[in-house]
């Protein structure tokens, strides 16, 4: 889930934006000119409001069971990760999403990831490990230890949500593969596919890659997620695996994996490589350390536009405070 707007020529700092009671009147006059439903689905796209979770559940789905997942979900929840605040609901998580392969605008990507196919898929694993391997990911879910947590999302953009993950740690692939002594990064790589998704014929140094230290991917909190509310990954959330690392922002959590490299020298990433000075590799959540445009000291609740105050590490310092002494 790439976390992250990256500005075009268009877009205006956030005080010059129009205020929303103006913005709610000029929607309605929109209506009365029987311009509404254009203004919102083509011409100003990422500007339609969500639909309810009654008028969600009516929509075709962008998740199923697979052979594996039958036996997966729901999964037990692991009780060491407790929340501080009430999870985000399914129907607006699902309709908020920052994949920048389907879409700029993070209300529509729901809608256009139909003819994305997560099953049939191959992970690959390779580089700088005494055991390669390349896996259908059914039958990489039989063999891991999968596991229900409560984590929170913070996304660079101010914006967070508390989400119930589904997946495996990372250390428990990573003590399968055995990495050598020499690994000391693991790099991610996503799908490439142009055809099916859209985004990724215009800018950007497709496919979607980004990183991690070998002690960050050791870490207990880093998870390898394969599902959320208690089913498999939906196609916009990333399906059919994805990265989790809830101490640092979103875009570092990597959708739609399909090779995980070892190697020995900093990975080149995909915002760090397009904006380095906005987006850094480490990229941990740190409310004391701003934007270059905007503050990092709040965050904003979707579903409920709660604001709360930055946590450090995202609130996950005793998990990985001292990887980073």
């Amino acid at each position: 889930m790439a976390n992250i707007i990256l500005p075009s020529a268009w877009r205006i700092a956030e005080r010059e934006a129009t205020s929303e009671s103006v913005y709610v009147t000029r929607r309605a006059c929109l209506g009365l000119l029987g311009l509404g439903g254009l203004a919102l689905t083509g011409i100003l796209p990422g500007c339609s409001m969500p639909v309810s979770e009654e008028e969600f559940a009516k929509e075709p789905r962008n998740w199923e069971f697979s052979g594996a997942d039958r036996t997966v979900y729901p999964a037990k929840r692991n009780p060491a990760f407790p929340l501080d605040r009430p999870l985000t609901a399914e129907h607006i998580a699902a309709q908020y999403n920052n994949f920048y392969e389907f879409s700029e605008a993070k209300d529509d990507v729901w809608r256009r990831v139909a003819r994305y196919k997560p099953r049939p898929w191959q992970i690959e694993v390779k580089g700088l490990v005494r055991k390669p391997m390349q896996i259908d990911v059914d039958d990489l879910l039989r063999t891991m230890p999968i596991e229900e947590r409560l984590y929170r999302l913070r996304c660079v953009e101010a914006w967070a949500m508390a989400v119930p993950w589904t997946g495996f740690p990372f250390k428990a692939l990573l003590d399968r593969v055995e990495p050598l002594s020499t690994a000391r990064y693991v790099r991610f790589t996503s799908f490439h596919k142009p055809s099916v998704a859209m985004g990724q014929r215009g800018y950007g140094p497709w496919p979607y890659t980004e990183g991690l230290t070998m002690a960050e991917a050791m870490n207990e909190l880093t998870l390898l997620v394969t599902g959320i509310y208690g089913h498999p990954l939906p196609k916009q959330h990333g399906a059919p695996l994805r990265l989790v690392t809830p101490w640092k922002y979103g875009f570092k959590s990597i959708k739609s994996i399909t090779r995980i490299e070892f190697v020995h020298e900093p990975p080149a990433t995909f915002w760090n490589t397009l904006v380095p000075h906005e987006y850094g590799f480490q990229a941990n959540v740190n409310p004391a350390v701003p934007h270059p445009r905007w503050s990092q000291r709040t965050e904003r609740m979707i579903g409920t536009n709660e604001r709360h105050p930055t946590l450090f590490l995202n609130g996950y310092k005793r998990w990985v405070g001292h990887l980073y002494t």
